[in-house]
């Protein structure tokens, strides 16, 4: 801020108007009974104001407070998340118990109950007559807790918008359900997600399929509904040494192995990612009516 000799500086949120000051003999005189008093405004009073100066004759002025906009409102609108199409997603928060990794679970039971038996044994920690059956149970424990962690498949994200999740209960198949219910959850001893599934329709190591480290990896699903209006789950893999022409011979494959009542269509996601779009052939409007 600079100041300047013979200037009031007059202070409005994050707005300053500079004013010629008066002389004593130019100032006009007040008194109580032609004018209204002065008013003196802290300036955290007016810092969401914006001030507005009326210049009359004999040097006289008015300020005039008007209330600016709300900042945070406009940021807020500005900068509102709108999903495309103006579609949400509907975040998965179910609670199950097969959503919860046994192998994170064992090993960190073994390995509080090994800590602390050992530190009651060696009287570092009270407890000491428990410290053999700690001892004895902790081992196991953490043992079996570090194989489940070794052989454990993580299971992958799902993306539901909120126009398929209306309609997932009446037309998604039985066999699409399994589906999102086997890849959502955790695993133990598969290579892969929908091993058995990838094995028939692309034959590994047979004459007419590829091998089986080309095998493409699940990495996602999504719920979405179809521009004709009805549900789908597609299954997005990766497969850096597959082209879209190796998943087109196949998508009668993927119709029948998912199938009955779902029609597979694929096509070509972002990098090396594909899309195999399973749309069931419930009508919506047939199953509500």
């Amino acid at each position: 801020m600079v100041t300047m000799p013979g200037v009031a500086t007059v202070y409005s949120g994050h707005r300053f108007h500079c004013l010629p000051l008066l002389s004593h003999s130019t100032r006009p005189q007040l008194t109580n009974s032609t004018h209204s008093p002065l008013v003196s405004v802290h300036p955290h009073s007016i810092s969401c104001f914006q001030t507005k100066l009326f210049f009359k004759s004999n040097n006289r002025f008015s300020v005039t407070l008007t209330r600016a906009a709300d900042s945070s409102t406009t940021t807020t609108s500005q900068s509102s998340n709108v999903p495309k199409d103006g579609l949400t997603l509907i975040p998965d928060d179910e609670v199950s118990i097969t959503k919860v990794s046994f192998g994170t679970i064992g090993l960190s039971l073994g390995v509080s109950l090994l800590s602390y038996g050992f530190g009651a044994y060696f009287n570092i920690l009270p407890g000491s007559e428990w410290s053999a059956i700690m001892l004895t149970y902790g081992f196991p424990l953490a043992i079996i807790g570090m194989a489940l962690k070794y052989a454990e498949l993580k299971p992958v994200p799902c993306l539901t918008y909120s126009d398929a999740y209306k309609l997932q209960e009446k037309c998604a198949t039985d066999i699409l359900k399994q589906v999102k219910s086997d890849v959502t959850r955790y695993r133990y001893g598969d290579e892969q997600h929908l091993e058995e599934a990838l094995k028939r329709i692309f034959q590994y190591g047979l004459g007419a399929g590829i091998p089986r480290r080309s095998a493409p990896i699940l990495q996602m699903i999504r719920e979405e509904v179809t521009q004709d209006g009805k549900y789908s789950l597609v299954l997005v893999f990766e497969a850096k040494a597959l082209k879209l022409s190796d998943f087109e011979q196949r998508q009668a494959k993927f119709t029948s192995f998912f199938g009955p009542g779902i029609t597979a269509e694929v096509g070509k996601g972002e990098k090396d990612l594909y899309e195999v779009r399973l749309i069931s052939n419930t009508d919506p409007n047939a199953t509500s009516s």
